[in-house]
């Protein structure tokens, strides 16, 4: 397999922003803040420019480990065109006190609409502190795109 030249940290940073802004799924891992028992689930979200927004069942183990510890760790794409974020809970908000604007957008980008469910469901807007990407090994040098919340680009 021809392997291309790795990407400019700039290239990476817009291919990054793109995906955000185009991907719709994202896999969230969380981990049981007393125990460590680790947590992962596919989510749909959304990217405001600073923040991702995720939503899911209130009483779920996502649920309880972002509110408990406040962490997750988010990937996005396949495996050799990957997006890592280590990020922080900003704040998790009731399906009812969500501004219609923003669930709106949510329920359009997701083609899921929380507020439509039987079940409570919470937003989780999630705030990146680290970015790394990377398609393949020759781009593992120089993966970080963001840290300490901010870009390196």
């Amino acid at each position: 397999m021809d392997t291309p030249p790795p990407r400019s940290r700039q290239q990476r940073s817009d291919d990054t922003l793109r995906r955000l802004g185009n991907d719709v799924d994202v896999w969230v891992a969380t981990a049981d803040p007393s125990t460590g028992t680790p947590y992962l689930v596919p989510l749909s979200f959304m990217w405001d420019g600073t923040h991702v927004l995720v939503s899911t069942l209130a009483a779920s183990p996502t649920s309880r480990n972002l509110r408990d510890g406040g962490k997750a760790r988010l990937g996005f794409g396949p495996t050799r065109d990957l997006v890592l974020m280590d990020a922080v809970l900003e704040e998790a908000v009731p399906t009812a006190e969500m501004p219609d604007e923003l669930a709106d957008a949510f329920a359009t980008r997701a083609g899921f609409d929380p507020r439509e469910q039987d079940e409570d469901y919470l937003y989780f807007r999630i705030r990146p502190n680290r970015i790394q990407a990377w398609r393949e090994a020759n781009e593992l040098a120089g993966r970080d795109l963001m840290r300490d919340g901010a870009w390196l680009t």
